[in-house]
């Protein structure tokens, strides 16, 4: 059988085509009645709307494409739920492509979606080469979600405020009593500007000298093998700061292997607030940086690009907050 058509719904509904297209395009100018005789018939019929053939009417897909540099961060899928809602809401669909996975068959990250038409463009996470995404900003609009890399003129950027977070958290830290602190780094603009805002702290209370960073790749593993090495120096620290809440699993798993105690003989913290900092048994102290909000805003710079399109892009950043659980606690002795 073939599928039903629009001319289907029409006879259906005993309706013209034209107000079919109407009530499918969403209008107001249709009368309720008549809206919801279109509206029973496409349900009966089992009518569902040609994509293609819209797509080529209206010369758009209504389709984002959303490159995501690491699927393994659960940050991101908070991220991705806050840009998901408000682009469904204006009638608008994600399609997801990994970055790491194209960078490694050869292609253009961003290739794969811009052959498939996307309406515009959302990079969540660090790229190796923000410059890559000019070609694509040139023809349609981009917004960078969640890194603080620079990027090409015409490029919204939507992130979190990375040295205010980190100097929250170290704060916090030196508040409780901690003077040994040590902070597993990451890397790109984001960990970068965590590393800073911990060694400002540190420095402007005069711990300078106490303050030891230690290198990471934002991995759980990173995390364990970074505390390792830290907790087992002669004066150890009594406080670890993680760069994010995976790289603090690590530490916590550390800890526990060497006999160590969280809160009591090693305070941990991470920053993300992601869901496995909310677990009731991990109850991670870390940093909310409104991933959510986040997603939002890059999904509403994408709208109003969409509506004004041109002109330099803008950097927002999302105010972060302490949220202290389980795992920080003062330090038994400095």
């Amino acid at each position: 059988m073939r599928p039903p058509t629009i001319r289907d719904v029409a006879d259906r509904a005993g309706v013209s085509k034209s107000l079919v297209s109407l009530v499918l395009r969403g209008s107001e100018q249709v009368r309720p009645e008549k809206r919801e005789a279109v509206l029973r018939a496409a349900r009966e019929l089992g009518y569902r709307p040609n994509a293609a053939a819209r797509s080529l009417s209206e010369r758009r897909t209504r389709t984002v494409g959303v490159l995501l540099n690491d699927l393994r961060n659960p940050w991101f899928v908070d991220l991705l739920d806050g840009l998901n809602s408000l682009l469904h809401d204006h009638g608008l669909h994600m399609l997801l492509a990994d970055a790491r996975l194209n960078r490694r068959a050869g292609q253009d990250p961003a290739g794969p979606l811009l052959d498939l038409r996307v309406d515009g463009l959302v990079v969540v996470g660090t790229l190796p080469d923000p410059a890559a995404l000019g070609a694509a900003a040139e023809r349609i609009p981009v917004v960078v979600a969640g890194a603080r890399e620079p990027v090409p003129a015409g490029v919204d950027v939507v992130a979190g405020d990375d040295e205010h977070g980190a100097r929250l958290v170290t704060e916090h830290l030196i508040g409780l009593g901690h003077r040994r602190i040590a902070h597993i780094a990451g890397y790109g603009a984001v960990g970068e500007l965590r590393r800073r805002g911990f060694e400002a702290v540190m420095r402007e209370h005069g711990l300078a000298e106490r303050a030891v960073v230690e290198p990471g790749d934002m991995t759980e593993e990173g995390g364990y093998r970074g505390t390792v090495r830290l907790l087992s120096r002669p004066e150890r620290p009594t406080a670890v700061f993680a760069v994010n809440d995976i790289t603090a699993i690590g530490a916590l798993s550390a800890a526990a292997e060497l006999g160590l105690r969280v809160p009591r003989d090693v305070s941990v913290a991470g920053y993300d607030n992601t869901s496995i900092a909310r677990l009731r048994h991990v109850w991670l102290t870390t940093v909310d940086d409104t991933s959510h909000e986040v997603g939002r805003r890059a999904a509403r710079c994408l709208l109003d690009r969409f509506e004004r399109p041109g002109g330099a892009g803008r950097t927002h950043l999302a105010g972060p907050a302490l949220e202290i659980r389980g795992t920080t606690a003062p330090p038994l002795t400095e």
